[in-house]
């Protein structure tokens, strides 16, 4: 049970405290944004006897990642089961406070360099006037002391130093000095807490803050240092292993996986769910043991979809598949074959055509790898929901936009033809940064648009920008050779140079020509002939269950209902 302790600490126990390294701030602390000017105004309310709140720390020998040393000075690192106090709230003010007394420089941002030892004490000011300041215009440098000349502990400097002033001021050294060696600091001091817990506290205490994500949680929570007394051994990481993931990743095009995805790749494999408190819940050393299973299956995982036709991370229905494929090649590293890739098929294509993971996504994630045991034992699953791909539902639901979860997978039924070029019946690169939005390079209207606004401007606008009258070319075919000719036209003229131009609208869904449309520049008979395509190229993929035969049963029936009452 986490606890609270009120204390008081003096200057000498805080200073030394931080000196050797037993106060730090953690990696999830924002930057350090203080101006002198601010750290100025700290210290002259201390002169005068202010408060200046109360300092949190969280007491625990966990071991954070990368943490940073108060006013970026390198201190003594934590030692092994050894207790350390972590900021969780007045990193601003006693970073500004270390800073000034040592007289460091602290590198922002953006480079630019903070000489916090050109902070003076006015020995002359008067007690209500400012007596901390940054500025000696209009002040007699003489009569001023640097603050970190004031506290240091070289005896002989700070001599030196009063014998270049006016011996009156003497006293006013020896009082400013006393006063800030005697300030008592105010400490909240949480014991006892998770880093779950802690990381709660110091998002509530920022206040209009940005809340800590899971993964800089768990940066934070799986951080182990390198043995320095064992060269050989390393340390672990998670943000530079999730750079280096990501990197490993980019040749694949499959670099845009979110933090979240790997944390509940991860869980899954090591404890069997993975829900926010269950992967804060993990041990480290499990984290940290199951990482290379992790990385091994989602590659695999990775090189199954890309072999399927699912060639860039972006035509991903849902980034959450890759969580039940990765606990399938972590314990099948073998590539499926027969019946159990029946099985991933269809498993595949329910959740993306029945937007599985829009919701709930923890839960579902947990139900769904327990579909994937059954799979591997070479068991035919049972599925909750059901799946409608009758040509009336793709009809009604086909409506593009990049960024649907039912559209990208009708998408990956495209890709997975290895659609060609309509000029050179070449293969169509694929890209992730043409699919991230609707208007990108690789989609093509087949119809274009604009034709079918100008030939038909009774048409709906929605039925144009359909699922069913996208294609994906190549980005130079699309805006240079294409734009808004008729498909009869672009078809012909590529015809001369293309000897299997019907073998090429294959690759993209599209059969005989004059069936379709083409040559008559026929959109309504275009659009139902390849709804038609579609949904018979889904039904070939889906093991069929009775849901999905009833549903698509209703749906007809309900069509016939209405012309009755029609007619």
């Amino acid at each position: 049970m986490a606890t609270l302790d009120n204390l008081s600490k003096n200057y000498s126990t805080l200073i030394q405290e931080i000196e050797s390294g037993q106060i730090k701030i953690p990696q999830f602390q924002r930057n350090f944004v203080w101006e002198k000017r601010q750290s100025a105004q700290l210290l002259d309310s201390m002169l005068k006897g202010y408060p200046i709140g109360t300092f949190i720390f969280w007491r625990t020998d966990e071991e954070l990642r990368a943490v940073r040393n108060v006013g970026n000075i390198p201190l003594p690192m934590q030692g092994k089961n050894e207790y350390v106090n972590y900021v969780l709230d007045g990193q601003q003010r006693i970073t500004s406070f270390f800073a000034a007394i040592k007289g460091t420089q602290i590198v922002r941002d953006e480079k630019r360099l903070d000489d916090f030892s050109s902070i003076y004490v006015d020995l002359t000011a008067e007690a209500d006037k400012e007596i901390v300041t940054i500025d000696l215009t209009d002040r007699n440098p003489s009569f001023c002391i640097k603050v970190n000349e004031l506290m240091t502990g070289d005896f002989t400097l700070l001599l030196q130093r009063m014998t270049q002033m006016s011996p009156e001021l003497h006293p006013k050294v020896n009082e400013y000095r006393n006063l800030l060696t005697g300030y008592q600091f105010n400490i909240i001091l949480l014991k006892n807490a998770s880093i779950s817990v802690a990381t709660e506290v110091f998002t509530r205490l920022n206040v209009g803050g940005k809340a800590l994500s899971l993964f800089e949680i768990m940066v934070a929570k799986t951080y182990l240092a390198p043995d320095l007394a064992y060269p050989s051994t390393v340390g672990f990481d998670l943000a530079v292993q999730y750079e280096q993931l990501l990197a490993e990743l980019r040749p694949a095009q499959y670099d845009t996986l979110a933090p979240a995805t790997v944390l509940q790749a991860v869980s899954m494999l090591a404890v069997k769910g993975c829900t926010r408190k269950q992967i804060l819940e993990i041990d480290k050393h499990k984290f940290i043991e199951t990482w290379p299973r992790m990385v091994r299956s989602l590659k695999l995982s990775v090189d199954f979809l890309r072999d399927y036709g699912v060639t860039v991370s972006e035509l991903l229905p849902y980034n959450a598949l890759l969580v039940p494929l990765c606990y399938f090649f972590d314990r099948h590293p073998m590539r499926p074959d027969g019946e159990m890739l029946r099985r991933i098929e269809d498993y595949f294509w329910r959740c993306s055509l029945g937007t599985r993971y829009s919701s709930a996504v923890e839960n579902k994630l947990l139900s769904d790898v327990e579909k994937i045991d059954k799979i591997l034992v070479n068991e035919q699953p049972r599925y909750e929901w059901s799946v409608d791909i009758s040509p009336d539902a793709i009809t009604r639901d086909g409506w593009f936009s990049a960024s649907r979860s039912y559209i990208k997978a009708i998408l990956c039924l495209l890709a997975k033809q290895h659609p060609r070029s309509f000029k050179t019946n070449l293969e169509v690169r694929i890209d992730n940064a043409w699919l991230s939005k609707s208007t990108s390079k690789n989609y093509h209207h087949f119809f274009p648009k604009a034709f079918l606004h100008k030939n038909t401007p009774e048409f709906d606008a929605w039925r144009a920008n359909h699922i069913a009258n996208i294609t994906i070319v190549d980005d130079y075919l699309n805006k240079n050779d294409i734009r808004t000719k008729a498909p009869a036209g672009y078809i012909a003229d590529f015809s001369t140079a293309n000897a299997y131009m019907n073998q090429t609208l294959e690759t993209h869904l599209i059969g005989n020509q004059e069936e379709f449309g083409i040559t008559d520049n026929d959109y309504e008979r275009f659009f139902a002939a390849r709804v038609q395509r579609i949904s018979n190229c889904l039904n070939a993929l889906l093991i069929q269950q009775t849901t999905d035969n009833q549903i698509q049963v209703e749906a007809l029936e309900e069509d016939e209902e209405i012309e009755t009452l029609e007619d």
